[in-house]
């Protein structure tokens, strides 16, 4: 009896810890579930069903992406960058308008996408066997590699090239036991993770916020405020040029694709922009459009250092306190007058058109004589003139209920002639479509009243007009003002 009752208590204690076992196995199992959906939270997120259907019915491709010196940016009141200038190309080919959404932190890309926020991830992105788990990427438009960044020393203009080797990291086992600032989820995290397991050491990772960009991740090194950072070499070898403290010669990884990326439910798109991408390419206009923006080195610095370089500045051009003063008198945004005046005349104070109009704001001899103007080409004066006539054109439309069709209206008169805008709402009438909206009305009658059918039609009283000026005028302006509330605070 005795030895029976020693074997039923070892079965119950086996039996016990198989149980508290079978319970950490679960537990470890859950927690490492856990972490794997921590770390990919992006994929918790089922993509809307939003593919180039949706999008040629809507009319506006939408492109994910970031303020970047090379990406994105305003300068001296025009919207400029590589995605920017390509995406612009794109967005024609679709036929669609173009609208560019900022994302704050590069993390929330992927998530951004997949809740439809916009239709396209432009963020320079390296392609991944990760990330092709949850998007879809575009054919390469760029082949680089990850380059290293470090400052050299404080007297290195006087030292050789050698003395200056010596205090860099020439080799990728130069980094063992030391740290690397990058963002985490990134490509370039991912490739020091590989770099410690290939070469069977450490080098520590120091994960920096998705909100600072690679730009602002270099500028850290040049100031010695962290010791190395990781970018595409392309980025690294611009950035030089304004930071010639800072050393790029060190590869960390082999040749690598940069592409952009679309849900994984977007096939038509992907094939649309692999399409038009691949048009582009062909094209001289492509190298230009590079080289402007990666390769010249004297513009990126002018840029940068320039006064009306807005993401440093948040000025548009010199004359920013006078369309603020007398945008008050109109009651518009002064951004949106910002981008009328750009329109007009690129801010050039000298600025005489074919037609004799004159200054930032274009006016026409007689209505500069007519608001007492005495010198077309003073800024002041003609800011003060050309905004007091867009109020008188505003005035005229007090029937226009919505106060952003009736500034397309004024707009319009501005451009084109109130007689000429008067007409298209007469024939918007006639053929009984909305004669209070400029989008979904007049603006269709505007452009037909280059043809004869209509401009001889005996309700228009001011006869033929090129439609098509004020219809690109009012659609230009407003993309412009779109990117200008990006980057400027009223």
């Amino acid at each position: 009896m005795p030895s029976i009752k020693k074997n039923k208590s070892l079965n119950i204690l086996s039996l016990f810890f198989s149980i508290i076992l079978i319970s950490f196995t679960l537990i470890n199992c859950n927690n490492q579930s856990s972490q794997k959906n921590k770390n990919s939270s992006s994929s918790l997120i089922e993509p809307i069903k939003y593919d180039l259907k949706e999008i040629k019915e809507a009319g506006v491709l939408r492109v994910i992406t970031s303020y970047s010196p090379t990406r994105y940016f305003l300068y001296k009141g025009q919207t400029m960058g590589f995605e920017y200038e390509m995406f612009s190309r794109l967005a024609k080919h679709l036929d669609v308008n173009l609208e560019m959404i900022i994302a704050k932190n590069i993390d929330s890309v992927i998530p951004m996408l997949n809740r439809g926020e916009g239709d396209i991830i432009a963020v320079g992105y390296t392609i991944t066997g990760n990330r092709k788990e949850e998007v879809s990427f575009t054919n390469p438009y760029i082949i680089t590699h990850q380059s290293l960044i470090q400052k050299k020393p404080d007297n290195w203009r006087k030292m050789t090239l050698d003395n200056i080797k010596k205090h860099l990291a020439t080799d990728i086992v130069d980094l063992l036991n030391d740290t690397v600032s990058v963002r985490k989820n990134t490509s370039y995290y991912m490739r020091l993770k590989e770099l410690s397991n290939e070469l069977g050491d450490t080098i520590y990772i120091n994960a920096l916020s998705g909100e600072i960009t690679d730009e602002e991740m270099i500028k850290l090194v040049s100031e010695g405020k962290i010791k190395y950072t990781v970018t595409d070499n392309n980025i690294a070898s611009i950035n030089k040029s304004y930071f010639p403290n800072i050393d790029v010669n060190t590869p960390i990884s082999l040749s690598q694709r940069i592409a952009w990326a679309v849900r994984k439910n977007s096939p038509e798109l992907l094939s649309k922009i692999n399409e038009g991408l691949a048009s582009i390419k062909k094209k001289p206009d492509y190298n230009v459009i590079y080289k402007k923006y990666f390769e010249n080195r004297g513009q990126f610095n002018k840029r940068l250092n320039s006064e009306f370089y807005t993401e440093i500045t948040g000025k548009i051009s010199a004359h920013d306190d006078l369309v603020k003063k007398y945008s008050i008198e109109l009651g518009w945004d002064w951004r949106l007058v910002k981008s009328l005046i750009f329109q007009e005349s690129m801010f050039d104070s000298e600025n005489k058109s074919w037609s004799g109009a004159e200054g930032l704001m274009q006016l026409m001899p007689a209505t500069a004589k007519e608001l007492g103007v005495t010198d077309v080409n003073d800024p002041e004066q003609n800011i003060k003139a050309g905004t007091k006539y867009l109020k008188r054109m505003y005035d005229n439309w007090e029937e226009i209920p919505d106060s952003i069709q009736r500034i397309k209206f004024a707009m319009a008169s501005y451009n084109c002639g109130f007689g000429h805008v008067k007409d298209a709402q007469k024939l918007t009438k006639k053929y009984k479509k909305d004669t209070l909206s400029w989008d979904y009305g007049v603006d269709e009658f505007i452009l037909n009243l280059s043809k004869a059918k209509f401009y001889n039609d005996p309700v228009v009283k001011f006869g033929y007009a090129r439609g098509s000026e004020p219809h690109n005028y009012i659609i230009e302006i407003f993309e412009r003002y779109s990117n200008y509330k990006d980057f400027v605070k009223k």
